[in-house]
Protein backbone atom coordinates (compact mmCIF):
# COMPACT_ATOMS: atom_id res chain seq x y z
CA UNK A 1 0.00 0.00 0.00
CA UNK A 2 1.50 3.29 -1.06
CA UNK A 3 1.58 6.15 1.39
CA UNK A 4 0.30 9.43 0.01
CA UNK A 5 2.21 12.55 0.93
CA UNK A 6 0.71 14.69 3.69
CA UNK A 7 -1.56 17.41 2.32
CA UNK A 8 -0.77 20.96 3.27
CA UNK A 9 -4.35 22.23 3.08
CA UNK A 10 -7.27 20.08 4.21
CA UNK A 11 -10.98 20.92 4.12
CA UNK A 12 -12.36 19.88 7.50
CA UNK A 13 -15.93 19.32 8.72
CA UNK A 14 -19.17 17.76 7.45
CA UNK A 15 -20.21 15.05 9.92
CA UNK A 16 -21.65 11.63 9.04
CA UNK A 17 -25.31 11.57 8.03
CA UNK A 18 -26.21 9.93 11.33
CA UNK A 19 -24.51 12.68 13.33
CA UNK A 20 -26.17 15.92 14.44
CA UNK A 21 -26.16 18.75 11.91
CA UNK A 22 -23.23 21.16 12.15
CA UNK A 23 -22.51 24.61 10.81
CA UNK A 24 -21.32 24.66 7.19
CA UNK A 25 -18.81 27.46 7.75
CA UNK A 26 -15.97 28.06 10.16
CA UNK A 27 -14.87 30.83 12.46
CA UNK A 28 -11.40 32.17 13.26
CA UNK A 29 -10.60 33.69 16.62
CA UNK A 30 -7.21 35.18 17.44
CA UNK A 31 -5.20 37.91 19.06
CA UNK A 32 -2.54 40.41 18.02
CA UNK A 33 0.11 41.22 20.61
CA UNK A 34 3.36 43.15 20.80
CA UNK A 35 6.80 41.77 21.66
CA UNK A 36 5.90 41.82 25.37
CA UNK A 37 2.64 39.97 24.85
CA UNK A 38 0.46 43.05 25.37
CA UNK A 39 -2.62 43.45 23.14
CA UNK A 40 -2.33 45.63 20.05
CA UNK A 41 -5.51 47.67 19.53
CA UNK A 42 -6.89 48.50 16.07
CA UNK A 43 -4.38 46.32 14.25
CA UNK A 44 -5.48 45.42 10.74
CA UNK A 45 -5.81 41.65 10.14
CA UNK A 46 -5.93 40.41 6.55
CA UNK A 47 -7.29 36.85 6.27
CA UNK A 48 -6.59 35.10 2.96
CA UNK A 49 -7.65 31.66 1.79
CA UNK A 50 -4.71 29.56 0.56
CA UNK A 51 -6.70 26.81 -1.15
CA UNK A 52 -6.45 28.06 -4.72
CA UNK A 53 -9.48 30.37 -4.68
CA UNK A 54 -9.17 34.13 -4.26
CA UNK A 55 -11.06 34.70 -1.03
CA UNK A 56 -10.12 37.22 1.65
CA UNK A 57 -11.47 39.01 4.70
CA UNK A 58 -10.22 42.06 6.56
CA UNK A 59 -10.92 42.98 10.16
CA UNK A 60 -9.45 44.92 13.09
CA UNK A 61 -8.56 44.03 16.64
CA UNK A 62 -10.60 45.11 19.66
CA UNK A 63 -9.44 46.91 22.80
CA UNK A 64 -8.21 43.52 24.01
CA UNK A 65 -6.23 42.95 20.83
CA UNK A 66 -8.68 40.25 19.76
CA UNK A 67 -10.29 39.61 16.38
CA UNK A 68 -12.88 37.18 15.06
CA UNK A 69 -14.05 36.32 11.57
CA UNK A 70 -17.14 34.23 10.85
CA UNK A 71 -18.57 32.70 7.68
CA UNK A 72 -15.29 31.17 6.51
CA UNK A 73 -15.01 28.22 4.17
CA UNK A 74 -13.01 25.50 5.95
CA UNK A 75 -9.42 25.08 4.80
CA UNK A 76 -5.97 26.71 4.87
CA UNK A 77 -5.67 30.42 5.60
CA UNK A 78 -2.94 32.98 6.16
CA UNK A 79 -3.51 35.75 8.69
CA UNK A 80 -1.38 38.88 8.29
CA UNK A 81 -1.47 41.59 10.97
CA UNK A 82 -0.18 45.11 10.49
CA UNK A 83 -0.22 48.46 12.25
CA UNK A 84 1.68 51.70 11.90
CA UNK A 85 4.78 51.63 14.05
CA UNK A 86 5.08 47.83 13.93
CA UNK A 87 6.51 45.31 11.52
CA UNK A 88 3.86 43.03 9.97
CA UNK A 89 3.50 39.42 11.05
CA UNK A 90 1.75 36.44 9.46
CA UNK A 91 0.67 32.98 10.54
CA UNK A 92 -0.84 30.03 8.66
CA UNK A 93 -3.64 27.90 10.08
CA UNK A 94 -6.49 25.60 9.11
CA UNK A 95 -10.07 26.63 9.80
CA UNK A 96 -12.49 23.82 10.66
CA UNK A 97 -16.27 23.69 10.55
CA UNK A 98 -18.34 24.40 13.64
CA UNK A 99 -16.62 25.70 16.76
CA UNK A 100 -14.20 28.59 16.41
CA UNK A 101 -10.61 27.73 15.48
CA UNK A 102 -8.17 29.47 17.80
CA UNK A 103 -5.37 31.00 15.72
CA UNK A 104 -1.87 31.32 17.22
CA UNK A 105 -1.11 34.86 18.41
CA UNK A 106 0.18 37.28 15.79
CA UNK A 107 3.19 38.98 17.40
CA UNK A 108 4.14 42.40 16.06
CA UNK A 109 7.68 43.62 16.60
CA UNK A 110 8.15 47.36 17.06
CA UNK A 111 9.71 49.24 14.17
CA UNK A 112 8.79 51.03 11.00
CA UNK A 113 8.10 49.08 7.83
CA UNK A 114 11.12 50.69 6.23
CA UNK A 115 12.38 54.05 5.10
CA UNK A 116 9.55 55.91 3.42
CA UNK A 117 7.31 52.83 3.48
CA UNK A 118 3.95 52.45 5.20
CA UNK A 119 2.45 49.24 6.53
CA UNK A 120 0.05 49.20 3.59
CA UNK A 121 2.99 49.52 1.19
CA UNK A 122 4.69 46.54 2.77
CA UNK A 123 1.49 44.51 2.76
CA UNK A 124 1.04 45.22 -0.95
CA UNK A 125 4.62 44.20 -1.66
CA UNK A 126 4.13 41.03 0.36
CA UNK A 127 0.95 40.12 -1.52
CA UNK A 128 2.66 40.81 -4.85
CA UNK A 129 5.51 38.48 -3.87
CA UNK A 130 3.00 35.80 -2.82
CA UNK A 131 1.27 36.12 -6.19
CA UNK A 132 4.60 35.60 -7.96
CA UNK A 133 5.25 32.56 -5.80
CA UNK A 134 1.84 31.08 -6.56
CA UNK A 135 2.46 31.65 -10.27
CA UNK A 136 5.78 29.78 -9.88
CA UNK A 137 7.75 32.82 -10.98
CA UNK A 138 10.41 31.99 -8.45
CA UNK A 139 13.21 34.20 -9.74
CA UNK A 140 10.97 37.26 -9.63
CA UNK A 141 9.59 36.27 -6.22
CA UNK A 142 13.13 35.89 -4.86
CA UNK A 143 13.98 39.42 -5.98
CA UNK A 144 10.78 40.74 -4.38
CA UNK A 145 11.42 39.11 -1.00
CA UNK A 146 15.04 40.26 -0.96
CA UNK A 147 13.92 43.82 -1.68
CA UNK A 148 11.54 43.70 1.29
CA UNK A 149 14.23 42.21 3.52
CA UNK A 150 16.57 45.05 2.63
CA UNK A 151 14.08 47.39 4.32
CA UNK A 152 12.69 44.95 6.91
CA UNK A 153 15.48 42.58 8.00
CA UNK A 154 13.69 41.32 11.09
CA UNK A 155 10.48 39.90 9.60
CA UNK A 156 10.64 36.08 9.93
CA UNK A 157 7.86 35.45 7.39
CA UNK A 158 10.00 36.99 4.65
CA UNK A 159 12.84 34.56 5.37
CA UNK A 160 10.34 31.71 5.61
CA UNK A 161 8.88 32.46 2.19
CA UNK A 162 12.33 32.99 0.73
CA UNK A 163 13.29 29.57 2.06
CA UNK A 164 10.35 28.08 0.21
CA UNK A 165 11.50 29.79 -2.99
CA UNK A 166 14.96 28.28 -2.61
CA UNK A 167 13.41 24.85 -2.02
CA UNK A 168 11.53 25.11 -5.30
CA UNK A 169 14.74 26.14 -7.04
CA UNK A 170 16.55 23.17 -5.47
CA UNK A 171 19.04 25.47 -3.76
CA UNK A 172 18.96 23.55 -0.48
CA UNK A 173 21.88 25.28 1.29
CA UNK A 174 20.21 28.66 0.66
CA UNK A 175 16.87 27.28 1.85
CA UNK A 176 18.53 25.99 5.02
CA UNK A 177 20.08 29.40 5.73
CA UNK A 178 16.77 31.20 5.17
CA UNK A 179 14.82 28.86 7.45
CA UNK A 180 17.47 29.04 10.16
CA UNK A 181 17.19 32.83 10.08
CA UNK A 182 13.41 32.60 10.25
CA UNK A 183 13.69 30.31 13.29
CA UNK A 184 16.14 32.70 14.91
CA UNK A 185 13.54 35.45 14.62
CA UNK A 186 10.58 33.19 15.38
CA UNK A 187 11.81 30.46 17.76
CA UNK A 188 9.66 27.37 18.09
CA UNK A 189 7.70 27.90 14.86
CA UNK A 190 6.27 24.52 13.87
CA UNK A 191 5.80 25.60 10.24
CA UNK A 192 9.40 26.75 9.82
CA UNK A 193 10.78 23.73 11.72
CA UNK A 194 8.84 21.36 9.48
CA UNK A 195 10.12 23.11 6.36
CA UNK A 196 13.71 23.04 7.63
CA UNK A 197 13.40 19.33 8.47
CA UNK A 198 12.24 18.60 4.91
CA UNK A 199 15.28 20.46 3.60
CA UNK A 200 17.58 18.29 5.72
CA UNK A 201 15.74 15.20 4.54
CA UNK A 202 16.23 16.26 0.91
CA UNK A 203 19.91 16.87 1.68
CA UNK A 204 20.25 13.27 2.83
CA UNK A 205 20.55 14.17 6.52
CA UNK A 206 17.65 12.29 8.17
CA UNK A 207 19.15 12.45 11.67
CA UNK A 208 19.41 16.22 11.44
CA UNK A 209 15.85 16.42 10.12
CA UNK A 210 14.56 14.31 13.01
CA UNK A 211 16.43 16.44 15.53
CA UNK A 212 14.69 19.58 14.23
CA UNK A 213 11.30 17.88 14.39
CA UNK A 214 11.90 16.58 17.92
CA UNK A 215 12.92 20.04 19.11
CA UNK A 216 9.82 21.62 17.56
CA UNK A 217 7.63 19.03 19.29
CA UNK A 218 9.42 19.59 22.59
CA UNK A 219 8.88 23.35 22.25
CA UNK A 220 5.21 22.85 21.31
CA UNK A 221 4.03 19.59 22.96
CA UNK A 222 0.33 20.43 22.59
CA UNK A 223 0.59 21.69 19.01
CA UNK A 224 -1.28 19.33 16.66
CA UNK A 225 0.75 20.31 13.62
CA UNK A 226 4.05 19.68 15.44
CA UNK A 227 2.89 16.22 16.55
CA UNK A 228 1.59 15.39 13.08
CA UNK A 229 4.86 16.43 11.43
CA UNK A 230 6.77 14.31 13.94
CA UNK A 231 4.56 11.35 13.04
CA UNK A 232 5.31 11.76 9.33
CA UNK A 233 9.06 11.87 9.89
CA UNK A 234 8.88 8.85 12.18
CA UNK A 235 7.05 6.96 9.44
CA UNK A 236 9.76 7.95 6.99
CA UNK A 237 12.21 6.36 9.43
CA UNK A 238 10.08 3.16 9.58
CA UNK A 239 9.21 3.77 13.25
CA UNK A 240 5.55 2.78 13.08
CA UNK A 241 4.61 2.54 16.75
CA UNK A 242 6.16 5.91 17.75
CA UNK A 243 4.48 7.42 14.69
CA UNK A 244 1.11 6.06 15.84
CA UNK A 245 1.59 7.69 19.23
CA UNK A 246 2.46 10.99 17.54
CA UNK A 247 -0.71 10.88 15.41
CA UNK A 248 -2.74 10.08 18.54
CA UNK A 249 -1.17 13.12 20.23
CA UNK A 250 -2.06 15.27 17.20
CA UNK A 251 -5.69 14.15 17.43
CA UNK A 252 -5.76 14.82 21.16
CA UNK A 253 -4.57 18.37 20.44
CA UNK A 254 -6.96 18.89 17.51
CA UNK A 255 -9.86 16.40 17.24
CA UNK A 256 -10.75 17.85 13.83
CA UNK A 257 -7.37 17.17 12.21
CA UNK A 258 -8.61 14.87 9.47
CA UNK A 259 -5.26 13.78 8.05
CA UNK A 260 -4.11 12.56 11.47
CA UNK A 261 -7.01 10.07 11.53
CA UNK A 262 -6.05 8.84 8.07
CA UNK A 263 -2.42 8.32 9.04
CA UNK A 264 -3.37 6.70 12.32
CA UNK A 265 -5.86 4.34 10.69
CA UNK A 266 -3.52 3.19 7.94
CA UNK A 267 -0.72 2.46 10.41
CA UNK A 268 -3.03 0.60 12.78
CA UNK A 269 -3.71 -1.84 9.95
CA UNK A 270 -0.03 -2.77 9.84
CA UNK A 271 -0.15 -3.29 13.61
CA UNK A 272 -3.17 -5.60 13.33
CA UNK A 273 -5.54 -3.20 15.10
CA UNK A 274 -8.34 -3.62 12.58
CA UNK A 275 -11.39 -2.33 14.55
CA UNK A 276 -9.43 0.77 15.60
CA UNK A 277 -8.24 1.28 12.03
CA UNK A 278 -11.78 1.12 10.64
CA UNK A 279 -13.03 3.57 13.26
CA UNK A 280 -10.28 6.09 12.52
CA UNK A 281 -10.65 5.81 8.75
CA UNK A 282 -14.41 6.34 9.09
CA UNK A 283 -13.74 9.35 11.31
CA UNK A 284 -11.38 10.67 8.64
CA UNK A 285 -14.08 10.45 5.98
CA UNK A 286 -16.64 12.05 8.30
CA UNK A 287 -14.47 15.17 8.38
CA UNK A 288 -14.89 15.52 4.60
CA UNK A 289 -11.19 15.90 3.63
CA UNK A 290 -10.25 17.25 0.22
CA UNK A 291 -7.29 14.99 -0.62
CA UNK A 292 -8.92 12.79 -3.28
CA UNK A 293 -6.23 10.09 -3.28
CA UNK A 294 -6.43 9.62 0.49
CA UNK A 295 -10.24 9.60 0.43
CA UNK A 296 -10.24 6.85 -2.20
CA UNK A 297 -7.64 4.89 -0.22
CA UNK A 298 -9.65 5.18 3.00
CA UNK A 299 -12.87 4.07 1.29
CA UNK A 300 -11.13 1.09 -0.28
CA UNK A 301 -9.47 0.03 2.96
CA UNK A 302 -12.73 0.22 4.94
CA UNK A 303 -14.52 -1.89 2.34
CA UNK A 304 -11.75 -4.50 2.35
CA UNK A 305 -11.42 -4.62 6.14
CA UNK A 306 -15.15 -5.13 6.67
CA UNK A 307 -15.35 -8.18 4.40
Amino acid sequence: MKRALAAAGLLLGLALLAAPARAQTGTARGKVVDAEGKPVVDAKVLIEFQGGINRKFETKTSKKGEYMQVGMQPGPYRMTASKEGFQPAAVDCHIALGDATVVPDLKLAAGAAGAGATQDDLRKEFQAALALTTAQKYDEAEVAYKAMLAKNPDVPELYQNLGYIYQQKKDLPAAEAAYLKALELKPGSTEVSGALARVYQDMGQPAKAMAVVEKATGDNPTDAKAQFTRGIFLLNSNQTEPAVKAFEAAIAADPNMAEAYFRLGTQQISLGKIPEAIANLEKYLSLNPSEAANVATAQGLIKALKK
